[in-house]
């Protein structure tokens, strides 16, 4: 059975946020408060202005990148923009064509369904969801064997949101099905400061600003992983200071959590080493490297990968992965002038 929750988008009085509320409160409600993503904003402002000037939903919105760069969070910002109900579900928990039609035949006009991992549609759910976008009509079946028969039943106008880490995952029937498909880049390090400084006066947490530049250069240029961090410097403040923030709390925590000056974790530091000392700096396979690192290919090309890649530590090619000259100095490692000729495993044929 399809899971869903509804969100309501009306933003609470200040006085009116209670401790259960203050977590979600770190998502912005409306474009002003939205940090970063200048380019995907002024496009969305530009749509909804133009559907709320006609009367009509906005068109279908299919919002790709990598985790944690704030799909969610958009959606539930141009649902308020819009002024309408948002259904949140994710598409693993619409198992049957059946869910999916609960899901629809709920809607009303305007309301807008989110679905979250969108990739993970089944091929029969996504091919009833067709006509749904394009013609808001909803085909059912009645009956099974001869007696069976079609229904066409009609639909009010919505709009769907689909929120992916693969677009290339989604088949094209669907993917063309979007009037809009953008993109979330990686934020600034100025962009995530400004994030860290608005969650923490949220949260209430006195934090200096070169405890949030040095916050923000170690957040992965991703508003989920500063958030993260703020909050496990703000238990480390608590616990051993005066809850008060500052570069030397900071760094004193982010010690602590073996997070290095790039950001990088322990696991980011094993998987380049891997690559470092069991095949020379690469190139080697994504499947071998997973049964290196007992890590899930999807993990490995949706988490590590993208943010290696954008601080050029890592790189692809038609071989396979690849550390660069930066990731050996990083490491502390110096590279072998020369390396012998190896035999290349099956498991590093495949590279995509």
């Amino acid at each position: 059975m399809a899971i869903e929750r509804i969100v309501n988008t009306t933003p609470p009085d200040e006085g009116d946020v209670d401790e259960q509320e203050l977590e979600q409160t770190l998502r912005p409600r409306d474009f002003k408060n939205y940090i970063g993503q200048e380019r995907l904003k002024k496009n969305l402002q530009l749509a909804i202005s133009a559907a709320k000037k006609r009367g009509e939903p906005i068109d279908h919105v299919l919002l790709y990148g990598p985790p944690g760069l704030g799909k969610t969070t958009m959606a539930t910002v141009i649902a308020n923009e819009m002024g309408a109900q948002i259904r949140i579900t994710s598409g693993p928990a619409i198992e049957r064509a059946g869910d999916l039609a609960s899901l629809l035949t709920n809607l009303q006009d305007g309301d807008i369904l989110f679905i979250d991992e969108i990739h993970h549609l089944n091929r029969t759910v996504e091919e009833v969801l067709y006509a749904a976008m394009e013609d808001f009509k909803l085909d059912i079946m009645l009956g099974k064997g001869p007696s069976a028969r079609s229904l066409r039943l009609d639909l009010p106008k919505f709009t769907i949101i689909g929120a992916t880490t693969r677009a290339g995952a989604l088949g094209a029937p669907l993917r063309d099905r979007f009037g809009m498909t953008h993109r979330l880049e990686f934020y600034t390090p100025e962009e995530i400061a400004r994030i860290i400084k608005r969650s923490a006066k949220i949260l209430g947490v006195k934090i200096d600003d070169q405890a949030s530049k040095l916050l923000a250069e170690r957040a992965r240029l991703t508003p989920r992983i500063a958030n993260r961090l703020l909050k496990r410097v703000r238990d480390y403040a608590d616990i051993n200071g005066d809850g008060i923030v500052d570069t030397d709390v900071a760094s004193q925590a982010l010690e602590l959590l073996e997070v290095d000056k790039l950001g990088l974790d322990p696991a980011d530091r094993h998987l380049l080493s891997v690559i470092i000392e069991h095949h020379g700096g690469g190139p080697v396979g994504v499947e071998t490297l997973a049964a290196l690192t007992a890590e899930e290919r999807g993990t490995i090309e949706d988490f590590y990968e993208p943010y290696l890649m954008q601080i050029g530590l890592l790189e692809r090619t038609p071989r396979g992965r690849k550390v660069t000259p930066k990731a050996w100095q990083h490491l502390g490692k110096k590279p072998a002038r020369t390396h012998p000729p190896r035999m290349q495993s099956r498991l590093d044929i495949s590279v995509d």
